[in-house]
Formats: structure tokens, sequence, C-alpha cells
């Protein structure tokens, strides 16, 4: 029988090898509704929580309260989630959940103090926090869960993250908390959760890859580098090239992009355009220190540099040979921007400046029918992106979009509470979309036909 490794290797590489698509095409700029494309027109759903297009259908395989394997109950809040091959029949999902300490005096409080003792940081009563993860184990076969328990307690908002070539998650906090009355620790860290764990792990923050707002990261395969997204309307694109490839806790080097001849460049195009859709720009990556500071400056330093702006990093993904991001907010509209980053032949070596590696902005969205704050991200079988939108308004309107490789956009699904979807990703063999909605926190199984894309 092949190994995970193996497994997870080889499927990605078929279920995302459609992104070479986006290489040769060129976005039309202007992030307009597609026609004739998608999968169909949505389908009112009775049960209101999902509208879907004609075939495609949801099951709910977990949600808040429910007890799990572990005796503890699902959390809230769930958000950033990776998929990662078990068995031939098995997944695992290893799921966030964005949750922060009590406020210091109040009565509020971790019902599981159990977890104390394994937990990373603790609150004024002695109890864990409560942000964490916990893993789900699916059955693709059946379509039941068959596990659930926390792996991992103690931490402060843990937004998104990204999936390992070696089959663990790194789920970031989104937090730059400090020593208080609510809690003992510096937050703001990385953190790696093994898929295959059967309990809490080891909360062993990874220090070296910066102490800032961590919103996901991702890595490329081939090189090992991890690449990191800061959800702040003034956030960097960071890099961490670790010293030993697959081991991120034995350290490396952090660093920030920059646009090779236009130091402090701002990407956010907010008062005036500085990169245009659809143009490449050269990159390069300015060294961080000190980056562990307790101060929340690594992003005011780095830009000081010469580093460039981002308005709001968040969801990334890396697929084939290419990643890309969305900036929430980016745009003259503020209503998102998905960036593409191509990295260099040489990427983080001393021949990198020989052929730099290639940052474009993808998609800008010009009005909210068509992108409206982007957030978590991840790529359907044939290549083209599924975006999770996360915008808050007094009419339940958020979506899961698709993004056709000229960066036209579509409506996929719709969310019918007044929530977001978050965390969406592919089981290995492309044929099952996972996505959490946030709040009141349910996780999601649906399934299609995603061969059917119209256009």
């Amino acid at each position: 029988m092949i190994s995970r490794r193996q497994f997870n290797q080889s499927l990605v590489a078929v279920a995302f090898g459609g992104l070479s698509k986006h290489l040769m095409a060129t976005p039309n700029g202007l992030g307009s509704v597609a026609k004739n494309t998608g999968y169909g027109a949505l389908i009112s759903d009775p049960n209101g929580v999902l509208d879907l297009p004609e075939g495609f259908s949801y099951q709910i395989i977990s949600q808040l309260g429910e007890v799990m394997s572990d005796g503890r109950e699902v959390p809230d809040r769930a958000d950033g989630m990776g998929c990662f091959y078990k068995d031939d029949e098995r997944v695992v999902l290893v799921r966030n959940h964005e949750l922060s300490p009590p406020i210091a005096g109040s009565s509020e409080e971790v019902k599981d103090k159990s977890a104390a003792a394994q937990a990373y940081d603790v609150g004024q009563h002695g109890n864990a926090l409560p942000g964490g993860t916990s893993n789900i184990v699916y059955n693709l076969k059946t379509g039941k869960t068959e596990q659930q328990h926390m792996s991992l307690i103690g931490t402060v908002r843990n937004c998104s993250g990204g999936i390992t070539p070696w089959g663990s998650w790194l789920t970031c906090e989104e937090s730059t908390l400090t020593p208080s009355a609510a809690n003992q620790k510096h937050h703001g860290f990385v953190f790696e959760v093994p898929s295959d764990s059967n309990g809490l792990v080891e909360p062993l923050p990874l220090k070296a890859m910066g102490r800032f707002n961590h919103e996901a990261a991702c890595i490329d395969p081939r090189t090992g580098i991890v690449y990191l997204t800061e959800d702040r309307d003034d956030s960097l694109l960071y890099r961490f090239i670790p010293k030993q490839k697959g081991k991120l806790s034995a350290g490396g080097k952090l660093q920030a992009l920059a646009i090779k001849g236009k130091p402090h460049a701002d990407t956010r195009n907010w008062e005036k355009r500085q990169l245009v859709v659809g143009d490449t720009v050269f990159a390069e990556w300015i060294d961080l220190d000190n980056v562990e500071s307790p101060d929340d400056d690594l992003r005011l330093r780095g830009h000081k540099a010469g580093a460039a702006l981002f308005a709001r990093g968040e969801g990334i993904h890396w697929a084939n040979q290419e990643l890309f991001f969305c900036c929430t907010s980016g745009g003259s509209k503020k209503l998102g921007q998905i960036m593409q980053y191509q990295p260099s032949e040489f990427e983080g070596t001393d021949k990198e400046q020989q052929a730099p590696g290639k940052l474009t902005l993808y998609v800008e969205s010009p009005h909210k029918a068509s992108f409206n704050f982007g957030d978590n991200l991840t790529v359907a079988p044939d290549g083209q992106l599924i975006v999770c939108e996360d915008q808050y308004t007094t009419i339940v309107d958020n979506h899961l979009k698709g993004v056709t490789t000229k960066g036209e956009t579509y409506d996929f699904a719709r969310i019918r509470l007044q929530t977001e979807p978050a965390g969406a990703c592919f089981s290995p063999d492309g044929s099952v979309l996972f996505v959490n909605l946030y709040s009141p926190s349910k996780t999601l199984a649906i399934r299609g036909p995603w061969q059917h894309l119209a256009g």
C-alpha cells in the first residue's frame, strides 16, 4: 500500500494540476462576473443552510456542541482547515477554532479543566485558553464521521493555516496578545499539528516563523519554503526558509516580499494605483530581524526596510508551481484582491536574482456582486479557485465564489446563515469539498459533478 505522503503528493498533483492553466491565462483585470460559466444557477436550500447548483448536495458532518470521541464538545468558530489522506477510505480534517480567552474578571471559564496540563497557555483560573484545533476522521465511502477529538488547545484566535507535504497542519494565531490577567504567555505564533494525532499534541510555537497577526501559510514542496500571510490593513507577505527542509522546529530565516525597483510599494491601490491587474512585477526578499518582537512591529520595520504593503493578507494556497493569496480589503473599492506568486527557479538561494520570483495582481473586485471580501481559498479539481467570502452585513450574502482562469467570478454556493464560510479544502481525490460555517460552527461535506463546469 502506498504511504500517506505518496498518496497526497500524487493526488494533489492530479487534482491541482489544472492550475498550470493560470500560468497561460491573462486575467481580464476587472473581476467581472462570468457568463455561461460556473456550475449553474443556485437552488434554494429548504433547510436554510447552503444554496448549491443542481446536482450538488451537502452533509453536515460535525457541529457545535456535539460530544467528540475524547468526551469534549465541538468548539465554536470553526475557521481554517486542511484535509489529509488517512487510508483508502478515510481522510482526516484538522480544523481551527478562532477562540479568545475570557476577559479578565469575567465569570466565563473554559469548561475543560483537564486540558490545562497539555495547553500552551492558561487563563486566570488555571484553565486552558479555548483556541486550538480539532481533528475529524471522515469516511469518504460511507459518508460517516468516525472520530473527533481536540488536537491542540491553549492558543488564541487560530484563524487559518496550511497543510505540509509531510502530513501536518500549520495552525496560525491571529493575535499578538501579551501576558495579562487573562493569560500568561505571548501569542502570535504558528503551531504544527500532525494529522495522525490521537489526542492533544505538545504545543510548540514555531517562533522563528515570526510573531505577528498570522493568518495562513502554504509550503512549496520543492523547496520546503513556507509563505505566510498577515491579517492587517498594512500587512506584509512573508516567507520562511527553514534550516532543514521538512523540520520547521529547527529554525530558519524570515523574510518579507518587496517589489524589485519599487521599495515601499503599496499594492492595496486604495488611493493611488501602484499595481495593475494582469501586470507582473519581479520580487525580491528582505531579511527580517528580531522576529519575536513583543512590540508587534515586524510589519512596520519590514515596510520601512522596503517591503511591499498588502491589504489584509488572508487565505493562501499552494498549487502546482505557484501560490495564490487573498487581500481581503484590497483594491480601489476595498472589496478584495487575489494575488498570484510564481517562485524563482532558484527561490531562496544566492542565484535567486538571476530569475526573480513574479508577483501578479490576479483579481481586483469592482463591485460586490463580483467579489466581496475574499478570505480562505482553495483549488477545485479543474484548476479554478474556490474562495470564501467574509463580509458581515445586515443582509446575509456570503458566498463561495468560483474564479475562472480568466479571473472572472461566479457564485458556487450561497450561505443562508449570518456567518462566513471558511476552511474550504478538497479531499485528496478531489471528490469532496469540505467547508466550515464559522459560527455556530458546522463542518460540511459537499459532493457533486465537479467535472461539469459550464463554459
